[in-house]
């Protein structure tokens, strides 16, 4: 385009100096040895410029009379330069197909055709090759070669990485990896290796300072880089609670500022907080988080914030907390839990029956098993909620990798991956309960249960054998040597399943003959 614009310009400039030449005539007349030579100006200009086409045609033919040579080898060495890139290309290609015969016959055509020290990619294709044929010792000899030069450093520490890795060297492969890190924090795998391997050590400061070359470096998207470093927060606070409170204090509210709903920093800062005796900023970072993330680590934190709590005190704390999250599982499962320490069993199932009906899960039933026991102690009702929980959906759990803790890891004890645990249902108890059956749920699971009856009193016990024992003396004197039987009351409670008790000798529907004269104790 420029040489095309340079032209024209060239054309239109000799028409215009012609132009103005012939609107300007005039003569030129030259004498060189005795002869006179006269032209017009416009003869004597064209003249002047076929001269200096000559001498320019001239020198470009001496000019390629002279060059020839060199640019005939020139030729020659670009056309094999052209053969070998192409053998390198189809080399590559042919490697990452896995056609290990083609790769190793490309690889040797172009090291014929190229100098290995000018174009690193021979090597790369023949450590591609080794790799295929299974020549691992000339892979790593071939990666090593590439890690020696600044150009193929990269490339060399990554295929070493590898080789290390298959063959379960970790610290050679963790090696590796954190040369690369300290040398180019921005190639992700070295970055991620390097990141787990000491997380795995629990070197968490090294681990926040690679992060933050990472984030630099953009290797990670900010959401992601502020999610890891409050989960390496988290972990060096759960760290140093014991040893340094106030430090684990700072970093887990700054977790909590890079990742609210992370529940664990809460209950780390929380923990910090009440070691200093400071219970009121405690209760605000667990309410924050609460509004948040629904968590029972929360909840029972919270709950229990203060260690010389009545129960009823706990109580009035889970009720808050739960004001907070109305209409919430949770919510009603620690004020239900906290009613039943205090023996307010009206109020904690009322809450367990709600949760029961907004999700129906072991941990649900189980409550109210243990509120059966506690209030009436009915052995029936007992099983039948223990029974539902068996068919019941199991509870959430950290869970990673298929790993379940019982506590939240920053790392997977599985994969070494960092953040991998989730507060979520196991897997494979996704598609169905533990024990086979149809799941009585929420209102179906209440509605089969006859309603509670409330126990008889040592009073009212005694006012019916008192009674009994007016009747029998008013109808007949009483021996010393008879006992005293009651009569059956005109009201019987019929057994809890609808059947007398689970007797091999007592049929359904048959009593022995005196069975109805048995004494009824109290």
């Amino acid at each position: 385009m420029i040489r095309t614009l340079f032209f024209i310009l060239t054309v239109l400039a000799l028409g215009f100096g012609f132009a103005w030449l012939a609107e300007r005539p005039g003569s030129l007349s030259i004498l060189w040895q005795g002869q006179l030579i006269e032209m017009s100006l416009t003869v004597a200009a064209t003249v002047v410029l076929a001269i200096i086409a000559a001498v320019m045609l001239i020198w470009w033919i001496v000019r390629l009379l002279w060059t020839s040579p060199h640019s005939a080898r020139r030729f020659f060495r670009a056309r094999k330069r052209d053969r070998g890139y192409q053998a390198l290309s189809t080399g590559l290609i042919a490697a990452g197909a896995g056609n290990a015969l083609l790769a190793h016959k490309m690889s040797s055509r172009a090291r014929g055709l190229l100098r290995a020290e000018q174009e690193p990619l021979i090597l790369v294709l023949e450590a591609q090759a080794a790799v295929i044929e299974g020549r691992h010792d000339e892979a790593r000899r071939l990666y090593q070669q590439m890690a020696e030069d600044p150009e193929t450093r990269e490339l060399g520490l990554h295929g070493l990485y590898a080789e290390a890795s298959r063959l379960g060297a970790h610290e050679a492969a963790r090696q590796y990896a954190e040369t690369a890190a300290e040398q180019a924090p921005y190639l992700p795998w070295a970055a991620k290796a390097t990141l787990e391997y000491r997380c795995q050590s629990s070197q968490w400061e090294d681990a926040i300072r690679l992060l933050d070359q990472q984030r630099v470096a953009h290797v990670l998207t900010r959401p992601e880089a502020d999610r890891l470093k409050a989960v390496l927060l988290t972990a060096r606070a759960e760290e140093q609670l014991e040893g340094d409170p106030a430090g684990a204090r700072d970093s887990a509210v700054h977790a909590l500022k890079l990742a609210k709903d992370l529940v664990p920093a809460a209950v780390v800062a929380a923990k910090a907080y009440l070691r200093e005796d400071n219970v009121r900023k405690a209760s605000s970072i667990l309410e924050q988080t609460w509004k948040v993330a629904p968590h029972p680590d929360v909840a029972r934190t919270y709950v229990r914030a203060r260690g010389g709590d009545s129960a009823v005190d706990r109580l009035k704390r889970a009720e808050r907390l739960a004001s907070l999250r109305p209409n919430n599982v949770e919510s009603l499962l620690i004020v239900a839990e906290a009613a039943l320490d205090t023996q307010d069993f009206a109020k904690a199932r009322a809450r367990a029956e709600e949760a029961a009906r907004m999700d129906a899960r072991e941990r649900v039933y189980l409550l109210l098993a243990d509120i059966e026991e506690a209030e009436t102690g009915d052995q029936g009702r007992v099983r039948y909620w223990m029974a539902q929980a068996l068919r019941a959906p199991r509870d959430p759990v950290w869970i990673a990798d298929g790993h379940i803790s019982e506590k939240w890891l920053p790392v997977s004890p599985v994969t070494g991956r960092l953040d991998a645990f989730e507060w979520k249902v196991p897997f494979d108890q996704l598609e169905g309960p533990v024990e086979e059956g149809v799941v009585s749920r929420g209102d179906a699971a209440i509605n089969a249960l006859p309603p509670v009856k409330k126990a008889q009193s040592s009073t009212e016990k005694r006012a019916v054998v008192e009674q009994v024992e007016k009747t029998d003396a008013s109808a007949s004197p009483k021996t010393p040597a008879e006992p005293v039987r009651t009569p059956e009351p005109a009201e019987t409670t019929s057994p809890f399943f609808g059947h007398p008790p689970d007797d091999p000798g007592v049929r359904e529907g048959q009593r022995p003959a005196d069975d109805k004269n048995r004494l009824r104790l109290f």
